[in-house]
C-alpha cells in the first residue's frame, strides 16, 4: 500500500522552531496528533464535541525524520490505517511538502479502543472497522 487517500494541511508556525528554525521534534507529534484526527471526522467515526467519546488511546508511536522542516513551508500529513487489530488501530503517516511532495518525516501508531469512563480497552467498534475498511479498501 503506497497511496494515501486522506491528506490533512498543516501550517507552520513561528512558534513551532527550536532555536535552529527548524520545526522542533516535539511538534511532529502534534501534527500526526491533528491530521489523526481530521481523519477520525472524515470517516465520521468522531464528532469533534466530547474527547471522551473518541474512543482511542495512543500506545505507540515510531517517528523517522527525513529532512527538516522550516518557518512557512506548506506541509501535509497523509494518514492511513494499515492494520485492524481485535482492539488496535494501526497507522501511517507521511509529513511532506505540500507543493513538492518530499517526503520530511514519517510515522507509525498504534492506538487502541477505549472506553474512558470505564477505564478499560475495548475492540474496536464494528461500525468504525466497516467505515475504515471501505475509506481504505482494506479487508
Amino acid at each position: 500500500m503506497d497511496e494515501f487517500r486522506f491528506y490533512h494541511p498543516i501550517e507552520v508556525r513561528y512558534g513551532d522552531l527550536d532555536p535552529q528554525g527548524h520545526l522542533n521534534n516535539a511538534k511532529y507529534l502534534t501534527y500526526l496528533e491533528q491530521a489523526r484526527i481530521k481523519y477520525l471526522q472524515k470517516l465520521g467515526l468522531w464528532d469533534g464535541s466530547s474527547f471522551l467519546e473518541l474512543g482511542i488511546i495512543l500506545a505507540d508511536v515510531h517517528l523517522t525524520y527525513h529532512a527538516p522542516v522550516h518557518f512557512g513551508q506548506p506541509v501535509r500529513v497523509g494518514v492511513r490505517v494499515v492494520r485492524l487489530g481485535n482492539k488496535s488501530i494501526h497507522m501511517e503517516y507521511r509529513l511532506e511538502d505540500a507543493e513538492t511532495g518530499e517526503k520530511l518525516a514519517s510515522a507509525s501508531t498504534v492506538s487502541v479502543a477505549y472506553d474512558y469512563r470505564a477505564r478499560q480497552t475495548i475492540p474496536v467498534p464494528d461500525g468504525w472497522r466497516q467505515a475504515i475498511y471501505d475509506f481504505e479498501g482494506i479487508a
